[in-house]
C-alpha cells in the first residue's frame, strides 16, 4: 500500500518512544493448561479509512483466545519502517506482530529482525496464497511473513467529469494529455493529479517506457537505461503541459482530497484509497461515480507495480505463540474476506476470491486482473532503499532544476554505489 513511501527515508532518525512495548512485556505466551496468554502487540500500518477495520478485527483475535490481550497500535506508514528498525534493533519497544510493506520483509529479515514462520501456525493453508503475494514473503529460503492483502495502481476518474468534457477513460498518458485539455475548457479544472513527491508513482511511467529499475536475475542496474530518462520525460511533459497538477509533500492527501472534491478529474491511485474516495463530496451519494481503469500505457506497454501488505512476527518477541496464532487468524480467509467486504481490499487467498460478496464487489473485480499483470518489484534488502534516489530526481525534474537525461543517470550512479555487486 503506499501513502507516502519517500517519508520513510525522511524519518529514518526518529527515535522510538517507549510507548506500545509488545516484545519486552515478560507475557511468556501459553499458560500451564496449553492455551494461550499475555498480551500480543499488534503495529497495524493502515491509513484512516482502513484503521478502524483492522483495529476491530485485530480484537476479534481476542474472542478466540479470552486468555490473550491484544493491544492494537496504529503506526503511521511514513514512520513504521524506521520505528520498527530503532526499536527491534535496540530491542526494546519492538511490536510483537507488524504489518510490513510488502518490501520490507527481506531488509528486516536481513537485519535477524523477523522470525522464520516455515512450520510454525502462522503459516496456515499456504497452499491457498496467491503466488504472486508469496513471493515477497520468502528471504534465502525461509518464509517471514504471511501474505495480509495485494495491490497495484489505478487510474482513478470521475465519470461525470469525463462525460461532462466530451472524452473517453484514457488508455495512454499521450490520451490524458489531451483529455486533459478538454476537461479544462468545458469545467476550468485540471485533468490528472501526479504525485510528485513519492517514487513508487513513477514506476508506471517507467514500466509504461518498457523499463525496469533493476535486472536482479544479471546483477543489473536499468533504471538509467532509455526508459527511464523517458519516464522522467512523460511526468515533465505532463506537469508542462497544465494537464497534470503535482506537488513537492503530503501528496497521498493533497491527491486524494483533490480528487474527491473535484478539482481534479483523474488520479493514479490503489485500492486503500477507494473508501477515502467515496467518503469525498463528488462520490458520498453518488457512489457510482467513481471509476478505476488501467493505469494508462506509455510508449511500449500498459503496466504498474505489485504492492500489498504482509504480517511478520519480530524475533525477539516473548509471546512467540501467541503471535504466530495472531497472524494466523489475521491472514485467514475469514479475515480477508471481512477485510474485502469492509475496505474493498484485495486478499492474498484464492478462496477467498469464490466468496460472493467478493465477487460482486466491482472495484476488487477490477484490481485483480490489475495485480495479475503487475510487475513485481525487486524482492532484495536494499528494495526500501531504491526509491529515495528517485524521490530526490523526481523533485528536480518536475521543477526544472535537472533534465530528465541527467536524473535517469544520477538515478543509477546511486543505486550503484547501494549495491555494490550491481554493475
Amino acid at each position: 500500500m503506499r501513502r507516502g513511501i519517500a517519508a520513510t527515508a525522511l524519518v529514518a532518525a526518529l527515535a522510538l518512544t517507549a510507548a506500545a512495548c509488545g516484545g519486552d512485556d515478560g507475557d511468556s505466551g501459553k499458560s500451564s493448561g496449553g492455551k494461550l496468554s499475555g498480551t500480543v502487540t499488534f503495529w497495524d500500518t493502515s491509513n484512516d479509512a482502513e484503521k478502524g477495520t483492522y483495529q476491530k478485527l485485530a480484537k476479534g483475535f481476542e474472542e478466540l483466545h479470552p486468555g490473550v490481550k491484544v493491544n492494537y497500535v496504529n503506526v503511521a506508514f511514513g514512520e513504521a519502517n524506521a520505528k520498527f528498525k530503532n526499536a527491534a534493533g535496540g530491542n526494546s519497544g519492538a511490536p510483537d506482530v507488524m504489518r510490513t510493506e510488502v518490501a520490507w520483509v527481506a531488509d528486516f529479515a536481513n537485519l535477524g529482525y523477523l522470525a522464520p514462520l516455515d512450520g510454525t501456525p502462522a503459516l496456515d493453508k499456504p497452499d491457498d496464497y496467491l503466488g504472486q503475494a508469496v513471493a515477497s514473503t520468502k528471504f534465502k529460503g525461509k518464509t517471514y511473513a504471511a501474505p495480509q492483502t495485494i495491490d497495484s495502481l489505478a487510474l482513478f476518474y470521475n465519470k461525470k467529469m469525463l462525460k461532462d468534457a466530451g472524452v473517453k477513460v484514457p488508455t495512454s498518458f499521450d490520451e490524458v494529455k489531451t483529455a486533459a485539455g478538454k476537461i479544462k475548457s468545458k469545467s476550468g479544472k485540471t485533468g490528472l493529479y501526479l504525485r510528485g513527491d513519492d517514487p513508487y508513482y513513477y514506476l508506471p511511467y517507467l514500466y509504461g517506457e518498457g523499463g525496469d529499475l533493476l535486472d536482479t536475475k544479471n546483477k543489473k542496474v536499468t533504471v538509467d537505461d532509455a526508459p527511464g530518462a523517458a519516464a522522467f520525460k512523460v511526468m515533465k511533459d505532463l506537469v508542462d503541459s497544465k494537464a497534470a497538477t503535482t506537488d513537492a509533500s503530503d501528496g497521498y492527501n493533497n491527491q486524494l482530497n483533490a480528487f474527491k472534491d473535484g478539482d481534479v478529474a483523474m488520479a493514479i491511485d490503489g485500492p486503500w484509497s477507494i473508501e477515502g474516495a467515496l467518503a469525498g463530496k463528488q462520490f458520498k451519494n453518488d457512489k457510482g461515480n467513481l471509476g478505476v481503469a488501467p493505469v494508462p500505457a506509455g510508449s511500449a506497454r500498459q503496466a504498474s507495480p505489485q504492492g500489498g501488505w504482509n504480517l511478520s512476527a519480530y524475533a525477539g518477541s516473548k509471546n512467540l505463540d501467541a503471535s504466530y496464532e495472531f497472524i494466523k487468524y489475521m491472514s485467514s480467509a475469514k479475515v480477508q474476506q471481512q477485510t474485502t467486504e469492509k475496505l474493498s481490499l484485495l486478499p492474498t487467498r484464492t478462496s477467498v476470491y469464490e466468496a460472493k460478496s467478493v465477487k460482486g464487489n466491482q472495484m476488487v473485480q477490477f484490481f485483480k486482473p490489475a495485480v495479475a499483470t503487475s510487475v513485481q518489484r525487486p524482492w532484495i534488502p536494499e528494495a526500501n532503499s531504491l526509491f529515495e534516489p528517485i524521490r530526490l530526481e523526481m523533485g528536480k525534474v518536475l521543477t526544472g532544476k535537472t533534465s530528465p537525461d541527467d536524473a535517469a543517470k544520477d538515478v543509477g550512479d546511486a543505486y550503484r554505489k547501494l549495491l555494490k555487486d550491481y554493475k
